[in-house]
């Protein structure tokens, strides 16, 4: 039904039946398959993974790494973690944490684990870790079921088609751009309404894939029951800068264990104005970000003059920005207080040429832990220089996010540069069972950081803090989109 009819700035109401292999992946998903040693790896289970990473890593305490995978995280259910293999000087490996996105992308991209479910994770999210909050006491007794959408409208009719296959019965699937001249979402006495057949109908639950800005349109907390909520992405699903704090706070409560979230060294609550001293204090190469845009849109990477004017030419939306670490070529990368990490990069191709990627790791949140849900990995455009001339565009090399925005504002995307979790891509990753293992550990440990933020900014009853909220992220600008 989706490839015949416009599901732009409508609300199509999509029952049972209606899930098709073509409409949700990517063309060379359905026929692609599964790489041996990921599907071992999602067949391993919590268990076998926390004894592996602590065989890895004596230092840890064992009682601390079975916890980190059992926790049920309250806000952040779904998120996606985008990690980077890196190496120090002395070439020792490991994975970095870039950012953490709540309701992300990945569905498309993940080849089915067994060729009889062909709704492959969507189904596996949705039963693990949406249907059971639907369970929830307090759910409004009355209302639809609607997944809310405003990109990615492969993976939202996914979610759609499978969630009335699980219920049987019809869900709602509405568009809700931001800035829409009629919009067909609102927000009334914290209990989310849509716009059904020209009727104003309460949403008692709602799957939810609004991504950009989504705290213009839905408040943080909701009567409504909404997965995940938007508190997860102000929180540091879709805010870099407090996801940043997240990381920082956690890592402190982590110290006795052994373990702690490895990020590249960060300056957060940066004024554009003082871009310019971090950015060499760092050597003169960095990552500026604005805090707040995701899908590779508002990231800057600066290995050069001509790239740092360019960055402080731009209007500046927001009042704060922050500024990190660059992992480039072991060469040219910045020079923290670690030292220099590099990019491990791709196996080279035939013509010796190596490129910078990174892996994004999907997992879930369920009443038993945390699962892994979906992988896949985006290569940049441009292979990765030894060195660098003044003239170098170094996010050809470094940008690896398949998101782009056309002439009318509107995404697009890249695919050849993905590579997918198959018997052919997965090759040129050179990714083993151990990198894997380190990429899980590191996204749960990210995940459960900004959803433990999210607690700390509601109260007992369940409201959201704002004081609390301006003091950790003081951003004015900000705080007068939040609705």
């Amino acid at each position: 039904m989706f490839a015949s009819q416009d599901i732009n700035h409508a609300a199509v109401c999509v029952p049972p039946g209606n899930f098709d292999v073509q409409n949700h992946f990517y063309p060379r998903v359905p026929n692609a398959q599964l790489h041996a040693l990921v599907r071992h790896f999602l067949s391993l289970g919590n268990e076998r993974i926390a004894q592996r990473y602590c065989h890895l890593h004596p230092e840890v305490d064992p009682a601390s790494v079975t916890a980190a995978l059992s926790y049920t995280p309250r806000y952040l259910r779904w998120a996606g973690a985008d990690l980077l293999l890196t190496a120090t000087e002395t070439g020792r490996r490991g994975v970095v944490v870039i950012e953490v996105n709540s309701c992300p992308s990945g569905q498309k991209s993940m080849p089915l684990r067994t060729d009889e479910d062909e709704h492959g994770s969507y189904r596996l999210l949705l039963e693990r870790s949406f249907i059971p909050m639907l369970n929830r006491r307090n759910l409004p007794k009355d209302g639809v079921i609607a997944v809310l959408w405003d990109k990615n409208p492969m993976e939202t009719t996914g979610y759609a088609a499978t969630l009335a296959d699980l219920l049987g019965e019809p869900v709602w699937l509405v568009h809700t751009p931001e800035g829409a001249a009629d919009p067909l979402m609102r927000v009334v006495d914290g209990l989310v309404e849509c716009k059904l057949k020209g009727k104003w109908t309460p949403v008692k639950a709602a799957f939810r894939y609004v991504t950009q800005s989504p705290w213009t349109r839905i408040p943080p907390v909701t009567r409504t029951a909404v997965f995940n909520p938007v508190l997860a992405c102000l929180a540091g699903g879709r805010n870099k800068l407090l996801a940043a704090k997240a990381y920082d706070i956690y890592n402190g409560e982590l110290l006795r264990s052994g373990m702690r979230i490895r990020v590249p060294e960060t300056i957060w609550d940066v004024a554009p104005s003082e871009v310019p001293a971090w950015v060499g204090r760092m050597g003169g190469k960095a990552v500026v970000k604005n805090p707040y845009s995701n899908a590779g849109q508002g990231v800057y990477t600066i290995v050069n003059q001509n790239e740092l004017d360019a960055f402080m030419a731009l209007p500046n939306h927001y009042d704060r920005f922050i500024v990190q670490a660059l992992i480039g070529n072991a060469e040219w990368s910045s020079v923290g207080r670690e030292g220099r990490l590099y990019h491990v990069g791709t196996v080279p191709n035939k013509a010796g040429k190596i490129f910078a990627f990174d892996l994004r790791f999907m997992i879930g949140g369920s009443p038993d832990g945390f699962y892994p849900l979906s992988l896949y990995a985006r290569r940049a455009r441009s292979p990765l220089q030894t060195a660098l001339d003044s003239c170098a565009d170094s996010w050809s090399m470094l940008g690896t996010n398949l998101s782009v925005k056309n002439e009318k504002g509107e995404f697009t995307t890249e695919p050849d540069r993905l590579l997918l979790m198959d018997r052919r891509d997965f090759n040129e990753l050179g990714v083993g069972l151990d990198d894997l293992t380190e990429a899980y550990i590191q996204t749960v440990l990210s995940v459960t950081a900004i959803d433990r933020m999210a607690c700390g900014l509601v109260t007992s009853k369940g409201a959201f803090r704002a004081k609390k909220f301006l003091e950790v992220n003081p951003d004015p600008t900000l705080a007068a989109e939040i609705l």
